[in-house]
């Protein structure tokens, strides 16, 4: 996912992205826990997602206000 695609998106549907990514963060960890983790990489990956959308959130919000 790109920033790009995250600035068209409205605020709601950034708010479901990003449970949803904390969702699949905490089952990655999870996996970890226990061994099972297949692609560790992809916890990588969607800590920067999560760090991505909240930046587009942060924006969006210091837009609205000026």
């Amino acid at each position: 996912m790109k920033a790009k695609e995250l600035r068209t998106s409205s605020t709601e549907a950034l708010q479901q992205q990003l449970e949803g990514l904390l969702r699949e963060q905490f089952n990655l960890r999870m996996q970890r826990g226990v061994g099972q983790l297949t692609r560790p990489s992809r916890m990588k990956a969607v800590r920067r997602d999560i760090a991505r959308v909240k930046m587009v959130m942060a924006e969006q919000t210091a837009g609205g206000k000026s």
